[in-house]
């Protein structure tokens, strides 16, 4: 696979800017590394782009599907702009990594797409566990992959989605390791945040879901669990890539797992009593 550079622009004046802003920004300067714990209090989003032809079956895939693809911004065909998750937002260079599909194969991963926009695309930005991480820090729950600065672990599993034209396939989720009373208080807390992914699909036992290796995840980076800890599963925003792939999409273009959007929607206005 081959990269592109970001646009040549200025380093940006961050000073005055909110996180979520200075966080676009600097992915339009050039940052390609992971938002785990970027922009603290602000809901980040995993992104799914395609022709509008497509756009109206994905649309139908998320609503069968909103535990993995809970979507919360939409745009216009056509249109790099959803003003709904910030004023200016530029869908085409404010992630810090994507992923150009042609027939189910990741073909290249560059910063920016502005190369690669159509006038008959769709952008969905769909909830991302990032968000809810705010609370789980919150509440003195350690989070391993941002301890260690890595990109959360997600593997695909053998739970199936429900199907809607070319889409279907199997759900990824993401992984986090909790000892056995945090992660009750994990599924407490996270359960009232439905809009990105909310409480775990699975708890323990990976095989269980069709995870052969805890070791190897399929995508991000793994991270240890120990003796005395459990693994707990959280449908995933990557799941629309396993659905592209499987159905072998002829153009798409994704997020880098791990490397998502934030937008300046405020984690807490997502919760729900």
């Amino acid at each position: 696979m081959t990269s592109l550079a970001k646009t040549d622009r200025p380093d940006p004046d961050t000073a005055n800017l909110s996180p979520s802003v200075a966080a676009r920004h600097a992915c339009r300067a050039g940052m390609a590394t992971t938002t785990a714990g970027v922009a603290n209090g602000f809901v980040q989003g995993n992104l799914v782009i395609l022709p509008e032809k497509l756009a109206a079956a994905f649309h139908r895939f998320c609503q069968l599907n909103p535990k993995p693809c809970p979507i919360i911004g939409m745009s216009d065909v056509g249109d790099f702009r959803i003003p709904s998750l910030g004023l200016d937002l530029d869908i085409r260079t404010d992630l810090p990594r994507y992923r150009v599909w042609r027939d189910g194969e990741v073909v290249e991963e560059p910063t920016d797409i502005m190369a690669r926009w159509r006038d008959d695309l769709v952008a969905f930005v769909i909830g991302c566990s990032y968000s809810f991480e705010e609370a789980l820090l919150a509440d003195g729950l350690p989070i391993r992959h941002i301890e260690r600065k890595l990109r959360v672990p997600m593997y695909r599993t053998n739970i199936a989605c429900g199907a809607a034209g070319p889409f279907a396939g199997p759900m990824v989720v993401s992984m986090r390791p909790f000892k056995p009373a945090d992660a009750i208080r994990a599924v407490q807390i996270t359960s009232r945040f439905p809009s990105v992914h909310g409480a775990p699909v699975h708890l323990g036992h990976p095989h269980a879901i069709g995870i052969a290796d805890i070791d190897k995840p399929d995508y991000g980076d793994a991270v240890p669990v120990g003796d005395d800890e459990i693994p707990v599963f959280w449908a995933c925003g990557v799941t629309p890539q396993s659905v592209i792939a499987a159905a072998k999409l002829p153009f798409a273009i994704t997020h880098a797992p791990g490397l998502m959007l934030v937008t300046d929607l405020q984690n807490k206005s997502l919760a729900v009593l």
